[in-house]
């Protein structure tokens, strides 16, 4: 029952963080990208069907929130979730360099899959839009970074399981 309920805790979260502080943030031109950001932690640290479930949840009600087509953030965050996870694997998930590659590609691929349903047809707001999911791409990685090794400073101990533990107890 744990793992559920952190399971919902941290959609509900995002979702708060996303319409209410980040979007005041973005009117600024400050873009982090919490359902990205989110969903790769939550794959690095769950494993490739969690974070493909976590993701196309997280996505689901992040566009019935918004009130857009349905399955626009659905099907990005599940494909990342998976991705992430099927990664998570092989690769040292407590390295701030990982941490930050990973929260960058999952952030770029989330910004430049959503942007195209932005331009609403032409193509006058493409440089503004790449410029956008660049800049947002930057923040939310280097935020992220630094948001999980504060809370790794703070619990003393890793956010991630070893891999090796991961894949025995799996």
């Amino acid at each position: 029952m744990r793992p559920l309920g952190s399971f919902f805790l941290m959609v509900i979260v995002a979702l708060l963080l996303r319409s209410t502080a980040l979007s005041s943030l973005a009117t600024r031109g400050i873009i982090l990208d919490a359902l990205a950001f989110v969903t790769v932690v939550w794959a690095l640290r769950h494993g490739d069907a969690w974070g493909a479930s976590f993701g196309f949840f997280l996505g689901l009600m992040a566009d019935l929130d918004a009130a857009h087509w349905l399955g626009r953030h659905a099907l990005l965050l599940t494909l990342l979730g998976y991705a992430v996870g099927r990664l998570s694997g092989t690769l040292v998930r407590d390295s701030a360099r990982t941490q930050f590659a990973l929260v960058a590609c999952g952030v770029l691929a989330h910004q430049l899959w959503a942007s195209p349903f932005e331009l609403g047809g032409g193509f006058v707001g493409v440089p503004f839009l790449l410029g956008r999911s660049l800049m947002a791409t930057l923040l939310t990685a280097a935020v992220g970074t630094l948001l999980l090794a504060v809370l790794r400073r703070i619990t003393g101990r890793p956010l991630f399981r070893h891999a090796s533990r991961t894949a025995q107890k799996d």
